[in-house]
């Protein structure tokens, strides 16, 4: 346990781990190493978590503190105040059937808000960490450690949440948000995304600590500051792919490890990979039914759809839509509202 006032603040995230002594930090890291290496080789009962279920869990954020106050990425930026300004009611509304959809097969818990709560972000819950399915005790969540200044109050909401849930929680000693920007193929096996909103050397930490193996890709374009924005998997095997935005050998990195289906870069701005899969679904937002025919963004809307929709059918899944035209607003769509609190939707095929 930190004891120290700086080793509390590093834990909540406002702290480096480097500002903390560095004797403290090797002490740390070392027994904590030791205490996963004891857990692989001698595996015992994982103590009763999400991740120890084998029904689909998920968590979400019910947006009462959700706004656009600050604008703290290029899509809002590029709106005005008025264009901006979120619609409350339609906001609940649009969250309603999202998770309406999701809790009548699933487990959905809510993350509660503090009171007089001001974290305008918090309903994005795919920023508030990652949980780790590929360690033997399963109880564990690292939590984000988040460069936008908007959000870093919901390191804490974070810490507090997990461990009532009986997770062991670690707050990331360097930049890192979540699993939008950490996305698990199989196994050990993950891609994490770095350079706007995540630092790399995170993920040096994460394979020295959790016995992970990280490709590790840079993220270039402002439109997709999340990797959520660039990379899906579709399946435990096959996992969509924007291409062009990565470099040619990062691309080579990862088809050692999935089959790539290429995804264009247009299409993942109209947010072909910010889906989740749900069962034998994938959930995407799309606003078709609201946008003017013959306009240019409802053909992109259109194109990305079919697309999707072409990906689905190969591997006897479904699609389905939600309207989140509000969340849009603050520079999300559908995977940004949903963390996976474990990923037994992935064991489900039809082929």
């Amino acid at each position: 346990m930190l004891r120290t006032g700086s080793e509390k603040l590093a834990k909540l995230g406002l702290l480096e781990a480097e500002d903390l002594p560095q004797s403290k930090v090797a002490k740390t890291t070392t027994a904590k190493a030791e205490r996963r290496r004891a857990a692989i080789e001698t595996p015992q009962r994982a103590k009763a978590t999400p991740l120890t279920l084998e029904k689909p869990a998920f968590l979400m954020n019910f947006p009462f503190s959700y706004s656009t106050d600050q604008a703290n990425n290029i899509w809002m930026r590029e709106l005005d105040d008025k264009k901006r300004a979120v619609d409350r009611t339609r906001a609940m509304w649009q969250f309603l059937n999202l998770y309406n959809f999701m809790a009548s097969e699933a487990l959905v818990y809510l993350l509660p808000a503090p009171g007089e709560c001001n974290l305008q972000d918090l309903v994005f819950t795919a920023n508030l960490g990652i949980t780790l399915e590929h360690l033997p005790e399963r109880n564990i969540a690292i939590i984000s450690n988040y460069a936008s200044a908007p959000r870093r109050g919901e390191t804490e909401v974070g810490v507090k949440f997990f461990e009532s849930m009986g997770f062991e929680t670690i707050v990331a000693p360097h930049k890192f948000e979540g699993e939008a920007e950490l996305k698990h193929l199989y196994d050990n096996v993950y891609i994490g995304g770095y350079g706007i909103r995540s630092e790399r050397k995170v993920y040096d930490w994460m394979e020295a600590e959790f016995d992970m193996k990280i490709i590790k890709v840079e993220e270039v374009d402002d439109y997709c500051y999340h990797l959520d924005c660039s990379i899906f998997p579709v399946t435990r095997e096959d996992t969509l792919v924007c291409t062009e935005l990565f470099r040619k050998s990062e691309i080579k990195q990862i088809e050692k490890h999935t089959n790539v289906i290429d995804v264009s870069a247009e299409a993942g701005y109209s947010g072909i990979c910010n889906s989740v899969r749900y069962h034998n679904s994938i959930l995407s937002s799309s606003h078709i039914h609201s946008l003017k025919a013959g306009t240019d963004e409802y053909r992109m809307e259109v194109e990305k759809n079919r697309e999707l929709e072409d990906i689905a059918v190969n591997f006897g899944i479904e699609v389905s839509y939600f309207n989140l035209t509000e969340y849009h607003k603050g520079g999300a769509l559908l995977s940004c509202l949903v963390m996976h609190l474990n990923r037994r939707s992935y064991d489900f095929s039809l082929v």
